[in-house]
């Protein structure tokens, strides 16, 4: 006889954690609250004591935690949630998912999201649009936190300007149990999100008794939601959009409801608008019973590319190099030089390749296209930091060659674990660059196989532009792109290590293409750099011998004419 169905819905936020037990027939069994579970914010351990003391007996389990917003964070939670519930069904995500989930089921609308954070999700089939949700530092406008930050502003801001008590001051000093308000100082340096978040009803309770600047705060906050809520509704053409307000701001407030009703009924009169007062519990419990996770995204993908990796050229051992400790100075060295013709071979080998790809980057910035360099590691690094000359050296704006690295600007200068693994990082870039028909994206990956680069080609074509990969593996599984470079350098004297030769064919690559391509747009007359920018006092000097060269005048005379141009090279050569 099959058991009976019993369905856990977890959904965790920054200062709770919602879960409810049901029966096959959607009646709750148990139901409760614990402590804040951020997958951000929490450790390993500390998520799985609180997932312990769960029902165990669970057949389907929906675990939605905020902060749960890549794939790596996806295959954390999967991994804690199956160590508790090794046989249950398991639907792991976001709690963005779970809210949508609870307003709306499998159905379309705009889940306006305010408890401690804040953020507005909308859905229509098989599109997603969000506005908000950055986090307290950056975002959170209308969140609990952003309106007790301002309103501890406010108080403090009062206070040095008049040197008063205001009744919304007295009322925070009680709720954190301080005599002095100059005791607030110590308390915020240890004050968490959540903490601050808690003190979001001092700031109603002051704007219901008529303090100005605290109802400026709470319709500043009803306004800014508002505003998100229209910029989705129109990202998805969706003007009729029913609206589903979910969480303690709205709940625990009937007036910033009501507020937010009115201010949204200016920007979008066709919206329907509803508080909804479910707990997001149960959209993690529909989830686990209806739409049950695909296995873990990073696990999965490492496992199936473990093997084609380690056939990957770069990844074989150099049989020149296998004694390296044993070798002198005077050894290593001219074992290094030795191996540089191989990068020229290389290069001669994918000449036509090359050409090719040259032609597709003029011919796409000519058309006021832009150049993407897209890598991950010392791939990532080297498109960026080709992509970062070229204003200097041509004068071109930064937007003509943008380089994109697998991590963001941290990755610069130190590993990001686990950046390449995520082909959705990599989609996701292209989107939030405006990547579009106009535009050539070169994806750049020593083994040709680095799911963020190649998730970012895949939505670059998806949205219309053309693609060019360039590797160091040509025994890979060939793709599909409109070039694809593949520079045969061999295994390097440190086996895998790609930042050798491979690393050092691919910076020729990227030399060729975007000075082969500045040449083409004019920015090079003979072999000068006509449109140098000078910004220092070497570059003013190439640029004196540049003009004195080009014009066969006196070092002096193309000084003056250089001061009198405004130090523009090309105005200054006329």
């Amino acid at each position: 006889m099959e058991s009976p169905k019993r369905i856990l819905g977890i959904e965790g936020g920054g200062t709770k954690t919602n879960w409810v037990l049901l029966n096959g027939g959607g009646a709750v069994l148990r139901e409760g609250v614990l402590s804040a579970s951020n997958l951000q914010l929490i450790s390993d351990e500390a998520l799985t004591s609180l997932l312990s003391v769960l029902p165990r007996d669970a057949t389907h389990v929906g675990a939605f935690l905020a902060g749960c917003g890549t794939a790596d964070d996806r295959a954390r939670l999967h991994r804690l949630v199956e160590k508790i519930w090794p046989d249950a069904q398991l639907a792991i995500g976001s709690d963005r998912d779970s809210g949508l989930a609870t307003a709306f089921r499998d159905g379309d609308g705009i889940a306006v999201i305010a408890g401690t954070g804040a953020a507005v999700h909308g859905r229509k089939g098989e599109r997603i649009e969000k506005a908000g949700g950055w986090g307290q530092l950056l975002g959170d406008r209308g969140s609990g936190y952003d309106v007790a930050r301002r309103g501890l502003r406010e108080v403090l801001t009062h206070f040095d300007l008049n040197h008063q008590i205001t009744p919304v001051a007295e009322e925070i000093l009680r709720t954190l149990s301080l005599n002095r308000l100059q005791d607030l100082v110590g308390w915020a340096m240890q004050a968490d999100k959540m903490s601050v978040a808690r003190l979001a009803p001092a700031v109603f309770n002051a704007a219901k008794f008529g303090d100005r600047q605290m109802v400026e705060i709470i319709e500043s906050g009803a306004q800014v939601l508002a505003e998100f809520t229209q910029a989705v509704a129109q990202r998805l053409e969706f003007p009729d959009a029913p609206v589903r307000l979910i969480g303690g701001m709205f709940t625990n407030h009937e007036e910033y409801a009501a507020l937010y009703r009115y201010r949204l009924s200016q920007l979008v009169p066709k919206a329907t608008v509803e508080v909804c007062a479910e707990s997001g519990a149960l959209g993690a419990a529909w989830l686990a019973e209806h739409i049950p996770s695909a296995p873990p995204p990073r696990e999965t993908t490492v496992a199936s590319d473990a093997d084609a990796l380690a056939t990957a050229a770069t990844e074989q051992s150099n049989p020149r190099s296998t004694d390296l400790e044993k070798q002198t100075t005077a050894q290593l060295v001219e074992l290094f030089i030795s191996e540089e013709p191989k990068i020229t071979e290389a290069l001669s080998a994918q000449r036509e390749e090359l050409v090719d790809a040259v032609d597709l980057v003029s011919t796409a910035l000519t058309a006021k296209g832009r150049l993407f360099y897209v890598g991950a590691g010392t791939s990532g690094r080297l498109g960026v930091l080709d992509a970062s000359e070229i204003p200097p050296t041509f004068g071109a704006p930064p937007e003509l060659v943008q380089g994109i690295i697998a991590g963001g600007v941290t990755a610069l200068h130190r590993a990001v674990e686990g950046a390449e693994d995520q082909p959705e990082a990599g989609a996701l870039a292209m989107l939030e660059r405006g990547v579009c028909q106009r535009d050539v994206v070169c994806g750049i990956s020593a083994s040709g196989r680095a799911p963020f680069v190649v998730g970012a080609l895949e939505r670059a074509r998806f949205l219309g532009a053309r693609t060019i990969l360039l590797t160091c593996n040509p025994q890979r599984t060939k793709t599909h792109w409109d070039v694809e470079i593949d520079l045969p350098t061999g295994p390097e004297i440190v086996t895998g290590s790609t930042r050798l030769k491979a690393g050092t064919a691919t910076k020729v690559v990227l030399n060729i293409l975007s000075t082969c391509a500045m040449v083409r747009l004019g920015r090079v007359r003979g072999n000068a750099m006509v449109d140098l920018h000078i910004s220092n006092a070497k570059l003013r000097d190439r640029g004196v011998r540049l003009v004195s060269r080009e014009l066969k005048i006196s070092y002096e005379e193309a000084m003056a004419r250089l001061e009198h141009a405004g130090w523009n090279v090309r105005a200054a050569l006329r």
